[in-house]
């Protein structure tokens, strides 16, 4: 494939909050992951982290994020 032909990546991103207690298993799993999702701490105090994925694995990360709500205790920030 060409320069000119790359294919161009779309990114979104979605920001949650989790118990400080509870983020580094939470990370581990999203990492199991190949390639799905990048997770960044957006705001250390307030323990918001920041979910970067491809817009075409949307789905999957939504549905990866609910499966895990209860078990993280993961709440949506807006």
């Amino acid at each position: 494939m060409s320069h000119s032909e790359e294919k161009i990546v779309d990114f979104e991103s979605i920001l949650i909050a989790i118990p400080p207690a509870r983020i580094a298993e939470f990370k581990a799993i999203i990492e199991s992951y190949d390639n799905l999702a990048t997770l960044r701490t957006e705001d250390p105090r307030r323990h918001h982290l920041r979910l970067y994925f491809a817009s075409d694995q949307k789905d999957t990360v939504n549905q990866l994020v609910e499966s895990l709500r209860e078990r993280f205790e993961i709440r949506s920030v807006v």
